[in-house]
């Protein structure tokens, strides 16, 4: 297998490498492995750096140029965050919108929603959340009851989503609703885009381990939205978020990457500066956990060979997430060890290691293995369809 870019490709990086070394705030460098989202003051801060990216011609590169893109290749995309691994720098804070939303309303919105929602996405001057978990809809999502009923040329929302990640926020939601609930499971289903700022939205923070607040609860009572917002046909949406799931997952694969780098590189830094680079231990460890960031890379390289080859997305992207939410815990762990006592110590504190980016992080990874899908949901799919095990 080569590994080598093309001179064209090499070009393309030395230019991101050159622009990130030049502007990434000082501020924001380096923050990224274990970054908060809940703070409305960082969040403006990352809305500004997107935005600036995008001046750049460094946001939604893949997108097509007739929606404000500049139809970059799969790998020139792969380039971009990998510099951005290397430049500690810190990712796009409208990520969902971006690479969720966007490609979603490339192949289902209509002209007018690709007109007034796609150019705002990019520059991030307006902020997506996600709708579509429920109290009992979330590996399940199905079972969703959330429901729209249609009034003249409104829908009008009811119920409850939750786990809706920057929620408090977010300036729209793209979000699933129930609108047939005599329709069979997988129908009935509309893919809606709400404006957060409707009367009857209400959005209650849930505090998580780290104490930040970056998920919430999201409740609709009577929220009035017009059926031009609806994103492919009425009681079709189903498959408009298959689409959409899909999106998310060829993201993630990018986005693990790159923060796991990050925390990575960031780790080796530490036990240099701690003097525990020296002890045999660490040192075996650290080198297991490098190895295992090359298997991951390797991983997103195999599965983005096969798609630049006309192939399409197979059991890579569960694998992937499954490792990497090993590789997570474990690093988060030898950090703690390097760090003793000191390990313990919060954003704010003094003598906080790396400004308490440390504490966040042990506390983060401990949700590793149940964010953007459950480490026993994975090994099932996993055993059944690549290994053919029968289901449980």
């Amino acid at each position: 297998m080569d590994f080598d870019f093309a001179d064209r490709e090499e070009a393309f990086r030395k230019q991101v490498r050159a622009w990130l070394e030049a502007n990434v705030p000082g501020a924001l460098r380096g923050r990224s492995f274990a970054a908060t989202r809940a703070d409305r003051a960082a969040v403006e801060r990352l809305r500004a750096w997107q935005k600036r990216m995008w001046e750049a011609g460094f946001v939604g590169m893949d997108w097509p140029p007739e929606f404000g893109g500049r139809g970059a290749s799969v790998l020139e995309q792969l380039i971009l965050y990998e510099e951005m691994a290397r430049a500690e720098a810190p990712q796009f804070v409208n990520r969902g919108g971006l690479s969720m939303l966007g490609p979603t309303l490339m192949a289902y919105g209509t002209p007018a929603q690709q007109r007034r929602f796609l150019p705002p996405i990019l520059t991030a001057d307006e902020i997506w959340c996600q709708g579509f978990s429920e109290p009992n809809a979330g590996s399940d999502l199905a079972n969703l009851q959330t429901r729209a009923e249609l009034a003249g040329d409104h829908f009008v929302v009811n119920g409850q989503k939750v786990w809706t990640s920057m929620a408090h926020v977010a300036d729209w939601c793209f979000a699933l609703v129930r609108t047939d609930r005599g329709a069979p499971r997988h129908k009935g289903i509309t893919f809606l885009l709400l404006d957060m700022a409707s009367p009857g939205i209400t959005v209650r923070p849930l505090r998580q381990l780290t104490g930040e607040a970056e998920f919430n609860e999201v409740f609709f009572e009577n929220v009035r939205v017009p059926v031009a917002n609806v994103v492919g046909r009425v009681n079709e949406g189903w498959g408009v978020a298959i689409t959409t799931l899909a999106y998310e997952r060829d993201l993630l694969t990018f986005i693990r990457h790159v923060s796991l780098r990050n925390a990575l590189q960031r780790l080796i830094a530490l036990a240099r500066r701690t003097g525990r680079a020296a002890d045999p231990v660490i040192r075996q460890e650290i080198a297991g956990l490098a190895i295992g960031e090359q298997c991951l890379r390797l991983n997103g390289y195999r599965s983005l060979t096969k798609i630049l080859r006309g192939g399409a997305p197979g059991p890579e992207g569960s694998t992937a997430k499954l490792f990497w939410s090993q590789l997570d815990q474990a690093l988060a762990e030898v950090a703690t060890r390097i760090l003793g006592p000191h390990s313990q110590l919060l954003e704010g504190t003094e003598r906080a290691p790396d400004g308490g980016q440390w504490a966040f992080y042990e506390l983060l990874a401990q949700a590793s293995g149940i964010r953007a899908g459950t480490s026993e949901i994975l090994r099932n799919i996993l055993g059944e369809r690549v290994l053919g095990l029968p289901k449980d």
